[in-house]
């Protein structure tokens, strides 16, 4: 079990050191509203305008400038097992999690991002350029328009029912190194049944359907 840093009773808006949008920030946190950032985050967020309630991760790239301006609010975990996001994911107590800046810049840095993503028992929705990529529940209900692109990405074996998915998930044994089910579309609302680790992607303008399909407030 790791020591809490960050304790919110609202939703928290984690930023990391990746590609992000001023927009995109300012919507995270209408939904979001406690800020923090991991490492090199810290440096978007000041320059963006806005004050991260703490700064989380093994500071190899926050500059110097914003660790003497936020002070006791930056946290060093020195310990190099983990990502930044994960350090951030273990010490954040929160009913939900909305992250930005983990995608777009390098690839290991956004496929190491995934994996933290798939592995964490918090409920995460992260932000990319097209998407909003979440870990599948047991089961999940989304109020999608017909033509709109659902993938689903197994960690490992997966089976799953689905139903308003114009090529249903039934029947289908998903691995990462056999098969995946991405660029599938709805029919209509969509439901799915899942067993297994897995990532549902969405369009990033499904981002409201994603947190009420999850049961958080959107």
């Amino acid at each position: 079990m790791f020591k809490r840093i960050v304790h919110c009773s609202s939703g928290v808006t984690l930023l990391g050191a990746g590609e992000v949008r001023a927009a995109d920030i300012d919507e995270a946190l209408a939904l979001a509203p406690c800020l923090v950032a991991a490492d090199g985050g810290g440096d978007h967020a000041l320059a963006l305008g806005h004050d991260p309630h703490a700064v989380i991760g093994d500071l190899d790239s926050l500059s110097a400038q914003a660790r003497e301006q936020l002070g006791s609010r930056v946290h060093h975990i020195a310990e190099q097992d983990s990502t930044d996001f994960a350090k951030c994911l273990q010490r954040i107590e929160a009913p939900f999690v909305l992250a930005l800046g983990f995608t777009g810049l390098r690839l290991d840095h956004t496929l190491a991002a995934m994996t933290d993503l798939v592995r964490s028992d918090a409920r995460v929705v992260m932000f990319a350029d097209q998407e909003v990529i979440f870990r599948c529940p047991p089961e999940i209900a989304l109020d999608l328009a017909p033509e709109t692109r659902v993938s689903l990405y197994p960690f490992g074996p997966v089976t799953a029912r689905s139903e308003g998915l114009h090529w249903p998930l039934d029947g289908i044994a998903f691995t990462p190194a056999e098969r995946v089910g991405t660029s599938n579309r709805a029919t209509g609302p969509v439901r799915i049944a899942l067993e297994g680790p897995a990532l549902l992607m969405l369009p990033r303008s499904e981002l409201h359907a994603a947190l009420l399909g999850l049961g958080l407030p959107g």
